[in-house]
């Protein structure tokens, strides 16, 4: 299995070190507990030891079905699950800890795997990190979805199209059916929500709800098309999450069929 990529080998990281610092990001918001999930000891000692220092709380499990017991005993603010696990891989540990809670999943993945991260975007993880990686990255993620969990700075409810979204709550709801949404998905349709009529390009959309100024677009893309499945009520023929060919997405509160 492929390692992080460590700073300075050769020796423990340095909370002081500037390679170590993460500038300009807050740090952990109280004491989140991280579950790291990753057969390969270095790994997770590495990334065990830099969540340590960044202020988290951590557990730690070799395999799924570990994984989910410890998930069980405490449950965690946030899970970074390696892919490729012995018995049960993450996409399947992934699968099981989404039906219990939504609790944000980091996935690491191996360099190159484009179809396994779009796997794991499609069963519910919500970012991920191709290795070899550098902790440092891997922390500021961390940081950047868990702070999405807090409750925003604009918390008025918003209704369109037979849904309703409080984001005090973290609630949505279609004719008054609760959605069970991923995190970024909820962002999402807060998003376009509170602007209506206006189309984004797939860029305007990781820039803004991301919060990432370069990444892989394909993650909207898959966002997209799982939350089309959640509030359409032909996702093949959306209506309210609509393409614009040439630039990329805008949300029609009117449910007019496409003529783009």
């Amino acid at each position: 299995m492929q390692q992080p990529h460590v700073p300075t080998p050769g020796r423990a990281p340095d909370p002081n070190d500037p390679d170590t610092g993460v500038p300009g990001v807050p740090s952990a918001h109280g004491a989140a507990r991280v579950l790291v999930v990753d057969d390969d000891a270095t790994v997770a000692e590495v990334v065990a030891g830099y969540l340590g220092r960044a202020g988290y709380v951590v557990d730690r499990a070799d395999d799924g079905p570990t994984a989910l017991v410890r998930a069980a005993a405490h449950w965690p603010d946030l899970v970074v699950l390696d892919l490729m696990l012995p018995g049960m891989d993450g996409l399947e540990v992934c699968r099981r800890l989404r039906a219990e809670a939504p609790v944000p999943v980091v996935m690491l993945t191996a360099r190159g795997d484009e179809d396994d991260r779009i796997l794991g975007l499609e069963v519910g993880a919500d970012d991920y990190v191709t290795k070899p990686f550098s902790p440092r990255e891997l922390i500021l993620r961390i940081r950047s979805v868990l702070r999405r969990t807090l409750p925003a700075a604009d918390t008025r409810r918003l209704a369109a199209a037979g849904l309703t979204v409080d984001p005090a709550t973290r609630r949505a709801t279609r004719d008054g059916v609760e959605l069970a949404l991923t995190l970024r998905e909820f962002d999402l349709l807060v998003f376009l929500l509170r602007h209506p009529g206006r189309a984004f390009s797939r860029e305007d959309l990781m820039r803004e709800v991301w919060g990432w100024d370069f990444g892989d677009l394909s993650t909207v893309t898959v966002h997209v098309r799982r939350l089309r499945g959640k509030v359409e009520d032909d996702p093949g023929r959306p209506r309210l999450i609509q393409t614009v060919w040439g630039v990329g997405y805008r949300f029609d509160p009117s449910g007019r069929e496409e003529t783009d």
